[in-house]
């Protein structure tokens, strides 16, 4: 069993950057993939970027090169770095941890981006 609580999300002008952060429970260190997951109304919830237990990074077409995530084991701690956010960016964001066919959600942090 692992808890995750979301953080970082608010309101943010076009073009401008936010820090997510998820905090786990527990260690994270073998936890095999965090990831963080956007749901916009009306539309499915998506993966947007992944990090294995060996620090394998994914990014989805979408955010790449302006998005970032990142593990810091040592605070039991992923982030999601956002940059030059886009109004289509606006989303509610869930951390989520994947290990031996176990799957954990928060509860999701609202992303705003507007003018």
């Amino acid at each position: 069993q692992v808890q995750l609580v979301e953080s970082g999300g608010g309101l943010v002008q076009p073009g401008g950057s936010l820090r997510l952060s998820c905090a786990a429970s527990r260690s994270i260190s073998s936890i095999n993939y965090m990831n963080w997951y956007r749901q916009a109304p009306g539309k499915e919830r998506e993966l947007v970027a992944q990090i294995t237990s060996d620090d394998i990074t994914y990014h989805a077409d979408s955010v790449k090169g302006r998005f970032t995530i990142s593990r810091d084991n040592a605070k039991n701690t992923v982030y999601l770095q956002m940059n030059s956010l886009k109004p289509e960016d606006t989303a509610v964001y869930y951390c989520n941890a994947y290990s031996r066919s176990n799957s954990y959600w928060g509860q999701g942090t609202q992303v705003t981006v507007s003018a």
